[in-house]
């Protein structure tokens, strides 16, 4: 069976390789459910694994309709990741009613060949899984990353065991994968698994100093933008 580590730093990635996973999926931001990494990151990840890297293509947390703006980011993404010799993308593209952007992230999977495809967890927010499955097979993605369209892969267990008896694509168990319960998945067939094994680290005392962190960015139905006219009000106070 395929373990796939999600890894949000080097230090991750080494823990993986040396923990025995197959391959790493690599991104920054877990709290948001990850972005695109670093280039440098990148490089130095595949500088230090022998095991296979995917890299995860999403150009901002939130949901995952985006816009052409975004979708050019995307794209050069994956150029960069071919040119660093990457064997794997993670991405995917969904419409504003939550089904399956087809148009776009065909072409997401043809400039990334011959890497491997992976459709992320968009899938679990997709309105026709059985549908979207379909269609994903069809535009040549080769693995499906998905909790059953539940909160966890545990909760969407017999999900994730009828959707993989509908398609030859992997359908790869991801979202609470734990000691605990890895080999349930197993146990029903599936041949992928996909964990961080998150646990937190380096501590430092912060008593008294304020926090850098932004709770009102943590929205996932809107994007954040600076605004043109907010900008330009505080350009013409100073000059």
């Amino acid at each position: 069976m395929i373990v796939e580590v999600c890894a949000n730093s080097l230090e991750s990635a080494r823990n993986a390789e040396r923990a025995g996973a197959n391959r790493i999926e690599l991104c920054s931001e877990l709290g948001v459910g990850g972005v695109t990494p670093s280039a440098g990151l990148i490089q130095l990840v595949k500088r230090e694994l022998s095991i296979p890297v995917h890299v995860l293509i999403r150009p901002r947390g939130g949901h995952f309709t985006y816009s052409d703006a975004e979708f050019e980011v995307m794209k050069a993404d994956i150029l960069a990741c071919k040119a660093l010799g990457v064997h794997g993308i993670v991405s995917g593209i969904l419409m504003d009613d939550f089904s399956l952007d087809v148009e776009r992230t065909k072409t997401l999977v043809e400039l990334a060949k011959p890497m491997h495809f992976t459709f992320h967890r968009a899938f679990d927010w997709v309105a026709e899984p059985l549908e979207a499955i379909q269609q994903l097979e069809a535009i040549g993605v080769q693995t499906i990353l998905t909790s059953g369209g539940e909160p966890s892969a545990e909760k969407g267990i017999k999900n994730l065991e009828f959707w993989q008896q509908k398609t030859p694509m992997t359908i790869m168990a991801g979202g609470g994968v734990s000691p605990g319960n890895a080999s349930k998945f197993k146990d029903i067939g599936l041949r992928a698994i996909h964990c961080s094994g998150t646990s937190f680290g380096n501590p430092i005392a912060l008593d008294g100093k304020i926090s850098m962190n932004s709770a009102k960015h943590l929205v996932e139905d809107e994007v954040a933008v600076s605004n043109l006219e907010t900008l330009t009000s505080i350009v013409r106070a100073v000059k």
